[in-house]
């Protein structure tokens, strides 16, 4: 079976580990699966892709090494400079937007086999396939209000529906990292098995799928995806939230801490 419609994900490796299975891994594994802005725009469009593949009914997406995907490269948060603050923050809404959308809206089912450590973009890459298969050791983690922001990318949109909101609340606003296991346990995700298991049960789940009537399949992905549709405005407030953060006095000293390897210390005015 031909891999060469996707010649031009260079950021993505492909392989066909079973029939009508396609395995999509992020491959940035020295800067632990960190989407640059060519890897993210990648990730939008790669799923209309597959839909027109008929070789695919179903596919895995995962990550090359330790790492599933640590969100957005520090490159890509530091913008471009050839942008003024309004359309720095428009082309990043629009690109959060799109890849939820395309992950929502693609017609074919996904299996995330996460691997390793999910953050940020890379969580909603994970949490939003359709069946999201965890090591027990990974390590799920949103990110966002440590680094001065809102969680805009996925996390207010799907995390209630999934395992209520008194447990959304607690791990987002403490951002408490949370292991596979408990991720399992907090119905974050389908399946949580060892390490060494990940990858034979995420093909074991994908053939499943992919032998099952695929008009059937899709249409019960759209319908049960209809809930997250009913959610759009709630991501777009999100979204739009952290793109305000972004140009805020937290994010900056969020992210100076960062660098300088220190805890930050935010202002004592915030200004919502």
């Amino acid at each position: 079976m031909s891999l060469d419609r996707y010649s031009e994900f260079t950021g993505l490796l492909f392989d066909r580990p079973a029939p009508y299975v396609l395995r999509l891994t992020i491959n940035n594994p020295d800067r632990m699966n960190a989407l640059t802005p060519t890897m993210h725009k990648q990730l939008e469009r790669v799923w209309a892709v597959i839909d027109e593949d008929s070789e695919t009914r179903c596919s895995i997406i995962t990550g090359a090494g330790r790492a599933f995907c640590a969100g957005g490269s520090t490159d890509a948060m530091a913008g471009d400079q050839d942008l003024d603050a309004g359309q720095w923050m428009s082309r990043d809404f629009n690109s959060a937007k799109s890849l939820v959308n395309s992950l929502v809206n693609s017609r074919k089912p996904i299996v995330s086999a996460i691997n390793g450590a999910a953050v940020g973009a890379g969580l909603a890459l994970a949490l939003l396939s359709d069946v999201p298969i965890a090591a027990t050791t990974a390590k799920m983690f949103d990110g966002h209000p440590r680094m001065g922001v809102v969680p805009g990318d996925h996390a207010a949109m799907i995390w209630p529906l999934l395992c209520g909101m008194a447990k959304s609340k607690y791990f987002l606003l403490t951002n408490e990292p949370m292991t596979g296991e408990q991720a399992e346990r907090n119905n974050l995700v389908a399946l949580a098995v060892p390490p060494e298991q990940l990858a034979d049960k995420a093909v074991e789940v994908a053939t499943r799928i992919a032998a099952g009537a695929p008009t059937a399949i899709r249409m019960t992905k759209y319908v049960l995806n209809h809930w997250l549709r009913q959610q759009q405005p709630i991501f777009d407030l999100s979204a739009a939230l952290e793109m305000i953060n972004f140009g805020g006095r937290e994010a900056t000293e969020a992210q100076t801490a960062f660098a300088e390897r220190r805890p930050a210390i935010f202002p004592t005015d915030p200004f919502f």
